[in-house]
């Protein structure tokens, strides 16, 4: 509830708006475990902004990337991996941080504590600001392997990355700092690939299965861990 309060409080004046029109797209990256006490807040900040639809001029595109460095503390959360460790530290090295949790990142630019809703809202008004590229994404297979065609409006260059993440995920923990909650997540991260250096207009990607209930989202940024230039998602 309280999440929640501090959410409306935030946007007050500047309303979410519903309204269909053409605005920039800006990626939302919530570093998050489920041994940590502190992140349930940060992860329903993260559900609000992925299903209360666009914040002014903001297209929000969110990520959940749990991190592994909590599970050996109680809890072994089931989504974490090595590499979304990796990819906190490769943001921490770029933005001059720390390492912890939650942490949200917007447009690999900005980064600060994940449950602060007013700092992620004018994080998030200031990346629409910028120049962005928006990017078409189109999926093709279901089973095994499937194939990732990026496309992007006018020419960017960067680094490209494709990540695979399933819309809803629950747990049920029963050990450590959160034992006994039942926690909710989105968009949570189970392939993130670097294709690599990207210079031209289209680019395909084979990536793992791609089943319903699956968004893909591709962005560019400055190498590893730098500003995100261009983005775009695709649902199943």
């Amino acid at each position: 509830m309280e999440t929640r309060l501090l959410l409306i409080t935030a946007i007050a004046g500047m309303a979410w708006q519903a309204a269909a029109a053409e605005r920039v797209p800006v990626l939302v990256e919530l570093f998050t475990s489920e041994g940590c006490s502190s992140c349930p807040p940060a992860d329903r900040v993260l559900q609000r902004f992925d299903h209360e639809g666009p914040v002014q001029d903001a297209e929000v595109v969110v990520l959940s990337e749990h991190v592994d460095y909590w599970n050996s503390l109680g809890w072994r959360d089931p989504f974490s991996s090595a590499a979304m460790t990796q990819r906190q530290r490769d943001y921490a090295f770029r933005l001059h941080g720390d390492v912890y949790t939650p942490e949200m990142v917007v447009d690999g630019a900005k980064g600060f504590v994940g449950s602060d809703v007013a700092e992620a809202v004018k994080a998030i008004l200031e990346a629409a600001r910028a120049d962005k590229v928006a990017l078409r994404v189109d999926v093709e297979g279901t089973e095994g392997k499937s194939k990732v065609r990026v496309h992007a409006d006018r020419p960017v260059s960067g680094t490209l990355f494709v990540a695979l993440a399933r819309d809803e995920m629950r747990s049920k923990v029963t050990a450590g700092e959160n034992n006994g909650k039942d926690l909710a997540h989105v968009a949570v991260v189970y392939q993130m690939v670097k294709v690599g250096k990207w210079e031209g207009a289209e680019r395909a990607v084979e990536v793992g299965a791609i089943g319903s209930g699956v968004r893909v989202v591709a962005f560019v940024s400055d190498g590893v861990g730098g500003r995100v230039s261009a983005l775009g998602v695709a649902r199943r």
